[in-house]
């Protein structure tokens, strides 16, 4: 593993420690732009699912201009250390950056890996759709198909 990338790791513990301290946050990740910027977010934990903390650093990374992202990292509070992605986030991750280096393992093996090895046989959107033909194009509203009322039955 690069030194950059125990740099990561060593960014998204600090950001653990500092601010994953209640059950609303227990994860904090940090990702690296190719132009060396470092951007950092914490899960928003909520019943309905709130988002991952790679979500949430992903987001601060937009914000904030950053174009590609090479590496990203996620390490749980509590010195739980680094986590791997859940199945959304590598999505994700793959779907918005697809050349994206994921750090995992224990402690003492952490590499840096494509998002693509975490998330063989990859569901692409594509190559679901059906594709229908559009419609023509008249310029007038389409009018409203109305369903025919049945007449109400006598008592």
């Amino acid at each position: 593993m690069r030194d950059t990338d125990r740099a990561l790791v060593q960014a998204a513990t600090a950001v653990a420690k500092l601010r994953c301290r209640s059950d609303n946050h227990t994860v904090a990740a940090a990702v690296r732009s190719v132009d060396g910027r470092v951007f950092s977010g914490v899960n928003v934990y909520h019943f309905t699912g709130g988002p991952c903390a790679e979500v949430v650093a992903l987001g601060a990374a937009a914000t904030q201009g950053a174009g590609e992202l090479e590496t990203i990292v996620a390490v749980g509070d509590r010195g739980r250390g680094v986590l791997p992605p859940c199945g959304r986030c590598r999505q994700v991750l793959l779907d918005y950056f697809p050349a994206i280096r994921v750090i995992v393992g224990p402690p003492d093996g952490l590499r840096a890996v494509p998002v693509a090895d975490l998330l063989p046989e990859t569901y692409v959107w594509a190559d679901h759709q059906v594709e229908t033909p559009a419609a023509p194009r008249t310029g007038v509203w389409p009018l409203p198909v109305v369903p025919v009322s049945r007449q109400a039955a006598e008592d």
